[in-house]
């Protein structure tokens, strides 16, 4: 499925427990650490993630970046987080089958609805992070061999036997 996810960073930030505690003491840490989630969010799901974050006040700033295949917009200075989700949802409404806004803000919730996408509150995604999270361990935890010597288990008989002989020097 075509779907495409555009995040109100700081929106986010501001609204998840462990971030707010986090960015009391370090933005730039809380930044990494969503950035770091929605990547594997992204990775685990296939859903194309948008990040972006406000730098409505701070001159000269702004840009896209891309780290680990998450896109990152920074806004231009005098352009708001919200009229640059406006103009993303605008551009991308046309080209994918859904598009969704993760922000906690309602007036930003009824514009982008009115443009033709679907609203995801601060907390619904972080509650599909958690489940994807737990069904990426489940994944994992069903991949791994049960048995501790997986060589060993993968050998023929003859092999293991030539081995054995090896091993006792004959």
């Amino acid at each position: 499925m075509n779907e495409f996810l555009v995040v109100d960073g700081y929106n986010i930030i501001g609204a998840w427990p462990q971030l707010v505690k986090l960015k009391d003491i370090n933005l730039e840490e809380a930044r990494d650490q969503l950035i770091h989630m929605l990547a594997d969010y992204q990775a685990f799901t296939g859903i194309q993630v948008c990040l972006v974050f406000d730098a409505y006040h701070i001159p000269g700033l702004g840009g896209k970046y891309e780290m680990s295949k998450l896109r990152i917009v920074y806004t231009k200075e005098k352009e708001t987080a919200d009229e640059l989700i406006e103009s993303l949802v605008s551009e991308m409404i046309g080209r994918r089958k859904r598009v969704y806004v993760a922000t906690s803000d309602m007036t930003e919730q009824n514009v982008i609805f009115g443009k033709g996408a679907l609203r995801l509150s601060a907390r619904e995604l972080l509650e599909k992070i958690k489940e994807n999270d737990k069904e990426l361990r489940r994944k994992i935890g069903e991949s791994a061999s049960p048995t501790r010597n997986s060589l060993d288990n993968n050998l023929s008989k003859e092999l293991k036997q030539l081995f054995e002989k090896w091993r006792r020097g004959h």
